[in-house]
């Protein structure tokens, strides 16, 4: 599975709780397919089958590429001195 860029995982994380925010807040036709088109959205990005694993594999896939940043950051220190 190719992981997706952080900056589109944290975008479709912001649509998905916009549109979950509005559907529960005032339920209509249009936030229902809003909620389904942004949770099938974060499905296909995490490569899961359902909302509770998706949100679960894109806060594991963002601790992930923390750390992975965490790491580059330090070798570049490391290289430098």
């Amino acid at each position: 599975m190719l992981l997706p860029a952080e900056k589109e995982l944290r975008a479709v994380l912001a649509r998905f709780a916009e549109a979950r925010f509005r559907h529960d807040l005032q339920p209509t036709g249009r936030s229902s397919r809003d909620l389904e088109e942004t949770s099938t959205r974060l499905c296909t990005m995490t490569g899961t089958e359902s909302v509770d694993q998706a949100l679960a594999a894109a806060d594991d896939l963002l601790e992930r590429l923390r750390t992975d940043r965490g790491a580059d950051i330090k070798a570049s220190r490391v290289l430098a001195a």
